[in-house]
């Protein structure tokens, strides 16, 4: 398979830190968890149930984005967990970088919120899935990616993922 960015995309509790190490292996990728590139004014605001503004997220999703053409120049591939829910966000994200792919991790909002009525150890309230939802808008023809429903086990979804990835390299 070619070198690729898979940008692992959608909602809080949709599953993106979970399939990330497990498709990162599998690929033999480099991984980001793209939470980790927050500045701490964010996790702060989204800590206190405050959602994140568009000027918010620009200089987060601009890093993101360096360390994905830094990645795409070495010639590695790698996986990238990113909520990436609005369009204008992906084009940050893929601006000059030919490896990306976007993965949307859909899950029915029942599952989200059952998910995160039971996770722990992280500054994403339950109270702002709602505003996710509104804000997330479903990948579009001409963008480079697909959907995969992530309700399976997280293996299951990465299988998904590098069957989809497999059948866009060969086909």
């Amino acid at each position: 398979m070619p070198r690729v960015t898979v940008v692992l995309m959608g909602v809080s509790a949709a599953g993106k830190s979970t399939v990330l190490p497990i498709l990162a292996d599998r690929l033999g990728a480099v991984a980001l968890e793209g939470d980790t590139l927050h500045p701490a004014s964010n996790i702060r605001k989204m800590a206190s149930g405050r959602p994140l503004t568009d000027a918010d997220r620009d200089p987060w999703l601009r890093s993101i984005a360096v360390w994905i053409g830094e990645r795409e120049r070495a010639g590695e591939t790698a996986v990238v967990a990113c909520s990436a829910l609005r369009r204008r966000y992906r084009d940050i994200l893929r601006d000059r970088q030919q490896s990306v792919v976007f993965v949307h991790l859909a899950v029915p909002a029942g599952e989200l919120q059952r998910r995160l009525a039971v996770r722990s150890g992280h500054y994403m309230p339950a109270s702002l899935l709602p505003s996710q939802l509104a804000t997330l808008e479903p990948l579009e023809p001409d963008e480079p990616g697909f959907e995969v429903s992530a309700s399976g086990s997280p293996e299951a979804v990465a299988n998904e993922i590098l069957g989809r990835l497999q059948e866009a390299a060969t086909g």
